[in-house]
């Protein structure tokens, strides 16, 4: 496993954690995370991971994320409602 792998899998198990627990996408993101913290303790104790084993996880989380992320408020559309 190369080593941008495995820091790729720690900032994603960080941004999934950051997401707003009131997020349609928590949940969803919780589970994805946790996939994410297994796959990092394997690695972790040495043991072989299965490199095929990561890309779904990755692009899983990385759905997740964007999902997340179109939930957000643009506050420029709600300035102007206010003003």
């Amino acid at each position: 496993m190369k080593e941008t792998d495995l820091q790729l899998l720690k900032l994603l198990a960080r941004r999934l954690e950051r997401l707003n627990v009131d997020s349609l996408w928590a949940r969803r993101a919780s589970g994805t995370r946790g996939n994410i913290i297994k796959v990092l303790a394997e690695i972790e104790d040495g043991k072989e991971v299965n490199v095929e084993r990561l890309s779904p996880l990755i692009d899983r989380a990385f759905k997740v994320l964007e999902h997340a992320a179109q939930e957000i408020p643009d506050m420029d559309e709600i300035r102007k409602r206010y003003q």
